[in-house]
């Protein structure tokens, strides 16, 4: 397995051995695929989120639930990503959604990475249009269980969970997509965004340790990461493997779920 987070010169020195995705996608409404066609890095191949990396959502499930395997394999093979190939994702926001690809791809058994810095650490020219990779061969594999946290796990007080959202958000102060604007009981602030540097790359490994740390994240704890909707979240799980605290669960449904389940309690304010 290769480190969940990779550098561009990584990338550059093995651009031929590795299959470039362009995971963009904005919560606003803008097209990720308008935005890839404007530019993007040579070779990448743009991979919708909502097609391929979740299902239809629902207030029961939330707003992006884990897809089918064989819908998620479809998209890999129609893509040219293969059982054997290596995965190398980004975006324009850091990472925090092209994690969800990586996570993904990693908890299933493949060669997957973040690419540190996204866009902004690329500083040769965009492509415009790339030509499609031949359809691939990628076995549909069932989401692992352990790897995986449901609304009762999120509530659990015995699990160590990390809210990923901006921290006006986890204080209830506001809710732009969400019924009721707050947090999971118990919950810590963690906002994924703040685990990058002013240029959008992660922080050293050992500053990284500190801010998982002071949010309660021991060796051995039983961690649990939610957002919004399942996919932010996931650049925890991977900054958290990063330094060397384990892999921790992903809860998929996360606030979207959560908020909309009327007998559940929320708080507010600071933890």
């Amino acid at each position: 397995m290769i480190p969940p987070v990779v550098d561009v010169s990584w990338w550059q020195d093995r651009r031929e051995e590795v299959v470039l995705a362009d995971v963009r996608w904005y919560l606003d409404g803008r097209s990720g695929r308008e935005a890839y066609d404007q530019g993007h890095l040579p070779g990448a191949m743009f991979v919708d989120l909502d097609r391929w990396l979740s299902r239809e959502g629902s207030p029961q499930e939330g707003r992006h639930p884990l897809p089918d395997p064989e819908t998620f394999a479809e998209g890999m093979a129609r893509l040219g990503i293969g059982d054997s190939d290596t995965v190398v994702a980004y975006d324009d926001a850091g990472g925090v959604i092209a994690a969800r690809l990586v996570w993904m791809l990693r908890v299933t058994g493949h060669r997957a990475a973040l690419l540190d810095g996204g866009m902004a650490a690329y500083d040769g020219p965009l492509e415009r249009v790339t030509a499609p990779r031949p359809v691939a061969v990628f076995t549909p594999r069932e989401w692992p269980a352990e790897r995986l946290a449901d609304i009762d796990d999120a509530a659990d007080l015995a699990n160590t969970v990390l809210d990923a959202r901006n921290q006006d958000r986890y204080r209830g102060e506001h809710d732009p997509v969400d019924p009721r604007p707050g947090h999971v009981p118990g919950a810590r602030s963690l906002p994924c965004r703040e685990n990058l540097d002013a240029h959008g790359r992660f922080l050293p490994v050992e500053q990284l340790r500190r801010r998982f740390e002071q949010a309660g994240v021991t060796d051995g704890a039983l961690v649990i990461s939610y957002c919004g909707s399942g996919v932010t979240a996931c650049h925890n799980l991977l900054a958290l493997e990063l330094v060397g605290l384990g892999h921790g669960r992903l809860y998929p449904g996360s606030w979207s779920q959560y908020s909309h389940a009327s007998d559940r309690p929320v708080a507010t304010g600071e933890a």
